[in-house]
């Protein structure tokens, strides 16, 4: 026959527990470890994991035989878990009805007539450990020495879990303001340092690339004849004609104003079709743009800065060609006034 398995002494549980609080990463880690490990120390019949809430005992979560308190909270001065944080001292109880620091009423329907409640942390205790029997019964100095030593583990692992959380929180406060000091308000699409940045890095992987620059025409006719709303919402209506011409590691960008760039990585059609595929999106947008269109002909353009400059100088012309056209009796660009729920 094999030989039975002993079952783990309580050094091994409580051995186990500290291992596993060491590597707990959230407060319901260490409730779960604390809960269950809190009973199988001392065979009680039921165990509870209290905190601190203020001026309040607050029962976390409970391991019992029946229910008892999850979820409530107790003001400090009327309970046990609330004695042992207000004195940093173990209370052990063998008969709950003949002790004052006792709330009898709360006891009355549960099954617990003894017990003993153990302070986390002892300095400044931040919670508490509850076991519970429902026989009588006189917790052992061996019994308390091993729920303090889980006490003093749980202290720990609140601790850690604490300052994880706070990082996690700087992180992501700083990921996020780094987002927003790249991002343009109105449209959410990249502003002027983001697109500088990002293009900078996709050039640097996509030396082929093609850098698009776009001049909104009339915008100041358009907010003085319509209103801003509506020149808000042409450009934001434009922004999203953008994104549909770009890819996932392109970068598209409001300059500001009425100027957008985008930087493609790769543009397999030639030039003449971007600049036709670019203006009937924003055509459709109810706008119209001058565009110019800078892709990598020499080392020296390895640089998002004379990309763009070229591109700019470029949009420019076409501008002053759009413009001189108009002057001459051509027809004027196409501009139908788009409202704030159609630029939705």
């Amino acid at each position: 026959m094999t030989p039975r398995a002993e079952p783990p002494s309580s050094t091994d549980l409580l051995i186990d527990a500290i291992q596993r609080l060491a590597l707990a990463d959230s407060l319901d880690d260490v409730v779960e470890i604390v809960r269950v490990t809190a009973r199988e120390l001392t065979g009680a019949d039921g165990a509870t994991f209290v905190l601190r809430d203020g001026e309040q005992c607050y029962y976390v979560d409970e391991n019992a035989v029946s229910p008892l308190w999850s979820g409530m909270r107790f003001p400090l001065e009327a309970c046990v878990s609330g004695w042992a944080m207000l004195h940093r001292q173990t209370a052990v109880i063998e008969d709950i009805y003949a002790d004052e620091r006792v709330l009898h009423e709360a006891y009355r329907p549960t099954f617990v007539k003894s017990l003993a409640m153990v302070p986390i942390r002892s300095m400044d205790p931040i919670g508490a450990i509850g076991n519970y029997w429902a026989e009588r019964h006189v917790a052992t100095e061996s019994e308390i020495r091993l729920l303090q030593a889980l006490a003093d583990s749980t202290s720990v692992a609140l601790a850690h879990v604490q300052v994880r959380q706070q990082l996690e929180q700087r992180v992501h406060l700083e990921s996020e303001l780094s987002r927003l000091s790249e991002t343009d308000e109105l449209t959410g699409l990249y502003n002027r340092r983001g697109f500088w940045t990002r293009a900078a890095a996709r050039l640097a992987a996509h030396p082929g690339g093609v850098v698009a620059y776009l001049d909104l025409d009339g915008l100041k006719e358009l907010n003085d004849t319509h209103g801003h709303a509506v020149g808000d919402a042409t450009i934001r209506a434009v922004a999203g004609a953008l994104l549909n011409v770009a890819g996932p590691d392109d970068v598209v960008a409001r300059l500001g104003g009425d100027e957008f760039a985008v930087f493609l990585c790769r543009w397999a059609d030639g030039l003449d079709a971007l600049r036709d595929r670019l203006a009937a999106e924003v055509t459709g947008a109810g706008g119209s743009a001058s565009i110019g269109l800078a892709a990598v002909e020499s080392a020296e353009e390895l640089t998002v800065d004379a990309l763009v400059a070229r591109a700019d100088a470029l949009m420019y012309a076409d501008k002053q060609l759009r413009s001189a056209r108009r002057a001459a009796g051509g027809p004027a660009p196409a501009r139908r006034p788009r409202s704030d729920h159609a630029a939705r």
